[in-house]
């Protein structure tokens, strides 16, 4: 069985929502900041386990720009959507602090919706280093919480597999 599930990229401008779709889906990371204007959308497909056996499940991830003059057209781009990565840059505080804004936004426009919390760049931190606000933010939220990379490819498949996992049931 085959299903697809529209999935919401949200976060701060250069937080790295292109970049962790681009190392999910093509496994290619480029240093060079190309900021996203609107939405841009992605596919890929992956094997989920459910008791009962695997399904097929397509992602289609909708990348949106996190510019805030694109804040007005963003809940258009949320409605219908089954999932969402809510990204924050670990180096930058405010752009954690912006993670609850972003989760009242996907819950005002499509109420229900499984999320999932990308701290990433955490290759730009000592090695096991943890962002104590991030960790603090998911919990309150009630929302896993995945370390991510998409320079080095760290936790990037393990954040996409938790985010199907939860859309896929």
């Amino acid at each position: 069985m085959t299903i697809s599930k529209k999935v919401c990229l949200l976060g701060d401008f250069a937080v790295g929502k292109t970049s962790l779709v681009r190392r999910f889906v093509y496994d290619r990371f480029d240093d060079r900041y190309i900021s996203t204007i609107g939405v841009k959308v992605s596919r890929k497909s992956l094997v989920v386990p459910r008791p009962g056996g695997p399904i097929d499940l397509v992602l289609m991830l909708w990348d949106l720009a996190g510019s805030e003059e694109f804040s007005t057209m963003r809940a258009s781009y949320l409605r219908g959507a089954a999932g969402a990565i809510l990204v924050c840059d670990v180096t930058r505080p405010e752009t954690v602090e912006a993670l609850i804004a972003y989760r009242e936004q996907i819950e005002a426009a499509s109420a229900g919706t499984a999320v999932v919390i990308a701290a990433n760049k955490i290759d730009r931190l000592p090695p096991g280093a943890r962002c104590a606000r991030a960790d603090a933010i998911a919990e309150a939220l009630g929302a896993p919480l995945v370390y991510t990379s998409a320079r080095d490819s760290v936790g990037v498949e393990a954040l996409f597999r938790e985010l199907g996992a939860r859309v896929s049931g």
